[in-house]
């Protein structure tokens, strides 16, 4: 059966550095009729289970460990008896949300997650925060990015842990190598694709 995409839209509070931001937050569901991954799970977990509609919920993948893409990933996890996914290297930022509660599995570049007879592939790009990743599915020509990559460039850096060469590099090695026409869900605000991305930011180097 052919996996489909849904997104799932929360507000809240980011917080970094002492400050707070309202922010809004796409998460994404990727599954057929039987089963589903959800990427990021923010500020409110109600919605997201409403999406997953008694589907099984082989996991809940955290693109990185930014408060705002983890904080209902718990109560989405116990609700659904699913595991959560975030690449190590994120750790000490999922500490400081869940102090009491460990990853179930952690992220590792070029690993696959099976779902409906199909691969979900993920690509550790670090830069906006040390464990960031991207997961991409090549049969949907999809790309989930969270802050990574964004309709308009890269992520944000400047901030704890941040590294905007890294990032750019990641993006680059990691991204840019995709075919062109892959659509690239992102973390917040519009999708766009691999091809515009590349060629704005060639145009801003």
């Amino acid at each position: 059966m052919t996996l489909r995409v849904n997104r799932v839209v929360t507000s809240g509070i980011f917080s970094l550095d002492g400050e707070d931001f309202e922010v809004d937050n796409n998460i994404w569901l990727v599954g057929d009729d039987h089963e589903v991954v959800v990427v990021d799970a923010a500020h409110d977990h109600r919605p997201i289970v409403e999406a997953v509609g008694g589907r099984r919920v082989r996991g809940v993948l955290c693109t990185h460990g930014h408060n705002d893409h983890i904080n209902a990933a718990v109560e989405l996890a116990d609700t659904a008896d699913a595991p959560v996914w975030l690449h190590p290297d994120d750790g000490m930022l999922w500490d400081v949300v869940h102090p009491d509660r460990r990853i179930d599995d952690p992220l590792r570049d070029r690993m696959t997650v099976p779902l409906g007879g199909d691969d979900l592939t993920i690509l550790h790009t670090p830069g906006h925060s040390p464990g960031g990743c991207c997961i991409h599915v090549p049969t949907l020509g999809v790309l989930f990015s969270g802050d990574t990559l964004f309709n308009g460039g890269p992520g944000a850096t400047g901030r704890s842990f941040s590294d905007r060469g890294l990032l750019v590099e990641s993006i680059r090695s990691q991204l840019f190598v995709l075919d062109r026409g892959t659509t690239v869900h992102t973390g917040h605000g519009d999708s766009t694709s691999i091809g515009v991305e590349a060629d704005r930011l060639d145009e801003d180097s």
